[in-house]
């Protein structure tokens, strides 16, 4: 039987000795990770395969089997992150800013680590890797709850892990899964102020809700998206095409997949077609409101349907895209705000005020100017990896990389100096 407490107990034991722990030794765990994952890799993906086989007999869907599924190139990903990671600089003990009153005292912000960080997710088991990571470099501990669809994958990431841990003298507590897949254990997590300083949910709407209603401590909430691109009528429309492709096709599954596309009226006779005939060959379902369906015949068998109530309100996490044509910027904004999770929201234009105009007034944790909504990643743009994408507006917003996972503490230094 697991025992959450005495978890919580040896990660907050953990999570003094790690706040002391040099660079050089997190970043040899990291180096040795890289090294671990890539020669136990066979091993790795037999126990992905039984997770996969045994999701099929469960009945999940695709989309979800996309998500658990690893395969060689995911491995050496998750590989050049950690190599990745290693050679970022150390966050911790950074001074943010200092200053000296006038009675002589010294005072500093400095970057500490959050302390113990507690992770709820479903699926994708290279958040078992990212978590453990970031968690590290940064100088935190981790629990891990897996769902029980990755369950074999997580347990034998967890055990290289732990490996590598004892490799490099360092606690084995640092990270702890908890390996039960009752429910029953979420609810008690969520409670465990006492021993966790964060939690971050990786998952559903009803996933994000549950922890935002019952924990008793801070939570980073997002990765949820619905995601939008505006094509202005001053857009490239052959360019254009191209960007609309890569963000609705190039991985649909995910968070920052393309869900709605707003045409402006001027360019929609002729880029609307276009975009269907673009996304045809790639199974692409569309989902039309009114006031872009006469540029478009409705053909089930081709997959252009009408738009329903909700549909713009859905993260579609599938090869379905929903269209809408605006007469103005200032509308397609409006509706970005009606209906966006402000995770991650673009234009296409040629027309530099208008790209300002979009970008001061949409604000969602990611904003693109001509650029795929699948950059909204922490890799991609540079952070080594992520542990979720925020849509909060908290202290870290958007892919939250080695800063979002810390804090800050004043230290002042004075010479025996009192209070006039």
């Amino acid at each position: 039987m697991i025992e959450l407490e005495l978890m919580g107990k040896n990660a907050r034991r953990a999570a003094r000795l790690m706040a002391a722990v040099p660079d050089s030794q997190r970043n040899l765990f990291l180096t040795g990770l890289a090294s671990a994952l890539k020669e136990r890799a066979e091993e790795i993906l037999v126990a992905n395969r039984q997770d996969i086989e045994f999701g099929r007999r469960a009945g999940l869907d695709d989309a979800l089997i996309d998500r658990l599924a690893l395969n060689p190139s995911h491995i050496a990903a998750m590989t050049a992150d950690l190599k990745t990671l290693a050679a970022m600089p150390d966050p911790i003990g950074k001074i943010i800013d200092e200053r000296v009153a006038a009675n002589g005292i010294h005072a500093s912000r400095v970057r500490v680590p959050l302390g113990v960080i507690a992770v709820i997710y479903e699926a994708r088991p290279n958040v078992t890797v990212d978590i453990s990571a970031l968690g590290l470099k940064s100088g935190n501990v981790v629990i891990l709850r897996g769902g029980k669809e990755t369950i074999t994958t997580n347990l034998c990431l967890v055990n290289i892990i732990h490996s590598v841990l004892k490799a490099c003298d360092l606690p084995a507590d640092a990270v702890q899964f908890i390996d039960d897949a009752d429910r029953a254990l979420v609810t008690q997590l969520v409670k465990m102020d006492k021993f966790v300083d964060m939690l971050i949910p990786r998952g559903g709407n009803n996933l994000q809700q549950f922890c935002k209603q019952e924990a008793t401590m801070p939570v980073m909430l997002g990765g949820i998206g619905i995601c939008h691109l505006y094509v202005d009528a001053s857009a490239d429309p052959e360019r254009a095409l191209a960007v609309i492709q890569n963000a609705k096709v190039q991985r649909p599954t995910v968070c920052n997949a393309l869900d709605t596309l707003l045409v402006n009226q001027e360019i929609a006779a002729d880029f609307i077609p276009r975009v269907a005939a673009s996304l045809y060959s790639d199974g692409v379902s569309l989902r039309l409101d009114p006031s872009s369906q006469p540029f478009l015949a409705l053909d089930a068998e081709k997959g252009i349907l009408p738009a329903q109530e909700n549909d713009f309100d859905t993260e579609w996490l599938s090869l379905v895209l929903g269209i809408k044509v605006v007469p103005d910027l200032e509308t397609a904004i409006e509706h970005i705000w009606q209906h966006s999770t402000f995770h991650s929201d673009g234009i296409l234009t040629e027309t530099n005020e208008h790209a300002r105009q979009f970008v001061t007034q949409v604000d969602s944790a990611v904003v693109y100017v001509n650029a795929s909504t699948r950059f909204s990643d922490g890799s991609q743009l540079g952070l080594g990896g992520e542990v979720a994408v925020s849509t909060q507006r908290l202290h870290a917003r958007g892919p939250i990389g080695l800063e979002g996972l810390t804090t800050y503490k004043w230290v002042v230094h004075g010479d025996y100096t009192v209070r006039s």
